[in-house]
């Protein structure tokens, strides 16, 4: 059996390897030919998996080792009879932490509380909801938007996107999706953001095109929106660089890029292949995973800034900051090293751990702050 994998799915030829002769490549780089004698295929977001893709091919199954769907045409894989799995939730505590660092990073840098801001959170999944918790962690009011889950659930909880509007940040966690009633193309568009309040900052981790850029850009522009953070882009890996210079933070795709979260979206795929196979999963990654570089730190429980404590731990453990320095050098590339840089800052991505690898010692004890710590993830001791 012929297994064909993203280079950049860790662990791919020991999790595969148990199920066949494993075969990487670059996920922009699969083709037909590649995958014409290939049984299982297993990708990341960059792969279009289309006819095109696999018209030619035997495979049989395609797994994704990430939570978004929109690059997989599910149509024509059941019209073919190909199984399929996503990896729903793998990189979940990856984009809260990229979240949490972001907010950090905005309050402390443009001198607002956290805890006086309220926070609107359009999409409340397994993302969402672990949003939602570090916010809470923060003091922060949020207000959720998710009319999938109102249907389903009609939890009062779930405000109308008018309620949105009146918070001070907005932060986005959908799928991409074309067809109604819940499109999300371009959802933040024009005239989503001529309805926000003056200042509101803008906050995009969940697919690019979810954002109008150009709209954004205007916005930005105008000072309609006051700050905009985005990990995800229109036209990847050819992005928009006069967005790019307006924003507060922008980072190239990598907020659920945590090694943890990469490591999930392979266990998953790998036991939804075996599943498909009718083969009992035998590959185990615990032992495999190495030491977190940020095992441990101490924190000053009689700072008198919080927010700003808070920041210094963050960031040893995941500065957002850095990210978005390397993306910067983007702006000096001749246009055609641009989308080759980006995706190089993503396949050679440092290896970054979650906050619940991180045990903090709080000295001398802080109740309130030990509080806010276990709420953003971390162990405390």
């Amino acid at each position: 059996m012929k297994i064909v994998a993203d280079e950049n799915i860790p662990y791919a030829r020991e999790a595969f390897g148990l199920l066949g002769e494993v075969v990487t490549a670059h996920g922009r780089k699969m083709d037909a030919a590649l995958l014409r004698d290939a049984d299982l295929l297993m990708v990341r977001s960059i792969t279009k998996v289309n006819r095109e893709l696999l018209e030619q091919s035997r495979v049989r199954f395609v797994g994704t080792a990430t939570i978004g769907e929109d690059h997989v045409d599910k149509a024509y894989l059941a019209e073919r009879g190909i199984g399929f799995s996503s990896a729903p939730g793998c990189n979940a505590n990856s984009v809260a932490d990229y979240l949490t660092a972001a907010l950090l990073v905005l309050a402390t840098t443009r001198g607002f509380q956290l805890s006086d801001r309220k926070l609107g959170i359009i999409g409340h999944g397994n993302v969402g909801k672990r949003v939602e918790r570090r916010a809470l962690a923060f003091g922060m009011g949020c207000v959720l938007n998710d009319p999938p889950l109102q249907r389903e659930t009609g939890d009062a909880k779930y405000r109308p996107l008018d309620e949105i509007f009146d918070c001070q940040i907005i932060t986005v966690h959908v799928p991409l999706t074309k067809t109604e009633p819940d499109a999300t193309y371009h959802l933040l568009n024009e005239s989503f953001l001529d309805r926000v309040r003056t200042g509101t900052i803008i906050i995009n981790t969940s697919r690019g095109s979810v954002v109008d850029g150009k709209a954004l850009r205007a916005a930005l522009e105008s000072g309609k929106v006051g700050a905009s953070v985005l990990d995800v882009w229109e036209g990847e890996p050819n992005i928009d660089l006069e967005l790019f210079a307006n924003l507060a933070l922008g980072t190239p795709h990598i907020a659920g890029y945590s090694f943890d979260g990469k490591v999930n979206g392979t266990r998953q795929i790998y036991e939804a292949a075996c599943r498909h196979l009718g083969q009992a999963p035998a590959w185990d990654p615990s032992p495999l995973l190495p030491a977190p570089e940020c095992p441990e730190i101490d924190a000053d429980g009689a700072a008198e800034d919080l927010q700003r404590e808070l920041l210094r731990l963050v960031s040893a453990v995941y500065d957002v900051r850095r990210d978005d320095k390397a993306l910067r050098d983007i702006i000096v590339k001749a246009p055609e090293e641009r989308g080759p840089y980006f995706d190089r800052l993503r396949k050679e991505y440092p290896r970054r751990r979650e906050f619940h690898n991180t045990l903090v010692r709080i000295t001398p004890k802080n109740e309130a702050m030990a509080r806010c710590l276990a709420g953003l993830g971390f162990r405390v001791g």
